[in-house]
């Protein structure tokens, strides 16, 4: 909406309101003498009510937030008692006449206190609300549009220096060099030949027609294998069963190694003949 648009709502808006204020002119002001309000009274409290509502109507399109809401809250307020007041006003004839004077405003008694209490306390209500209007709107700052602009520029600004300097302090990640691209044609792979498929190995038990017969050792043999594994032995280790695991034989076997080894080491070593002639030799040399 252009300038000369708005210009023209709130020239149609006083107009409005101006009227409406002269239409509830005569009701107001009568009901203000019925109430014990002199001639000069009678005439400023048609301000006191009227008056406050266009007050709170500015304040409304000023404030924001709760404050808005307490001025509506107070133009609905006054709205509503002009209307009660104004509404009396119509329903009563002989209110009509400014000399009327002091009189019931209806016949019923306690509906007369209710509509004399609101009549009067209206202009002490304006005082108050009023004020506290006023002081809203004389207090009341709204939020700059250039200083959010210049916010708004501010947080960019920094955004993009710490992002700058972030960029700077990662280390550039490293490169790898482009080998150029060979126009020679890529070298067919080798064909594979395939690996000769050998015999399958058997996944059970071998029968015992198949398996290889284990070549059948003499007792000398034997005894050959035991002496040599046991050559290192104590006489305490030299047991039938060490002896049946080391050469790898049966328990009868293991036993019969065991008593002939034995007997080999109990046995008295043999005596040997001196060549005399040797002897002989070595003391006529010396």
């Amino acid at each position: 909406m252009n300038r000369t648009a708005k210009t023209l709502l709130v020239a149609a808006l006083v107009v409005v309101v101006g009227m409406a204020f002269r239409v509830s002119w005569n009701a107001l002001r009568d009901i203000a003498s019925t109430v014990g309000a002199d001639h000069t009274a009678a005439l400023l409290y048609p301000f006191v009510v009227d008056g406050l509502m266009a007050l709170a109507l500015v304040a409304t399109l000023v404030l924001t937030g709760a404050d808005r809401k307490f001025a509506l809250r107070v133009l609905a307020g006054y709205t509503a008692a002009s209307l009660v007041l104004n509404y009396v006003h119509g329903l009563v004839p002989a209110l009509h006449a400014h000399a009327a004077g002091r009189m019931h405003l209806v016949d019923y008694g306690p509906a007369n206190c209710v509509l004399v209490l609101l009549a009067t306390s209206l202009p002490v209500g304006s005082i108050f609300f009023g004020s506290d209007l006023v002081a809203k709107v004389l207090h009341h700052r709204p939020t700059p549009v250039a200083n959010q602009d210049q916010t708004i520029t501010s947080t960019v600004n920094q955004l993009g220096s710490d992002l700058r300097k972030s960029s700077a302090d990662t280390p550039p990640t490293p490169v790898a060099p482009t080998v150029p691209e060979s126009t020679d044609p890529a070298p067919l792979p080798a064909p594979v030949e395939p690996a000769p498929a050998g015999p399958r190995r058997p996944t059970g038990p071998v029968p015992k027609v198949a398996r290889t017969p284990r070549p059948t050792r003499t007792p000398d043999q034997l005894l050959t294998e035991a002496r040599r594994a046991t050559a290192d032995w104590s006489d305490t280790e030299l047991t039938g069963e060490a002896i049946r695991k080391a050469v790898h034989t049966s328990s009868a076997n293991g036993r019969m190694l065991r008593d002939a080894l034995r007997a080999e080491r109990t046995a008295p070593a043999p005596l040997h003949l001196v060549d005399t002639d040797q002897h002989a030799d070595t003391a006529a040399a010396l």
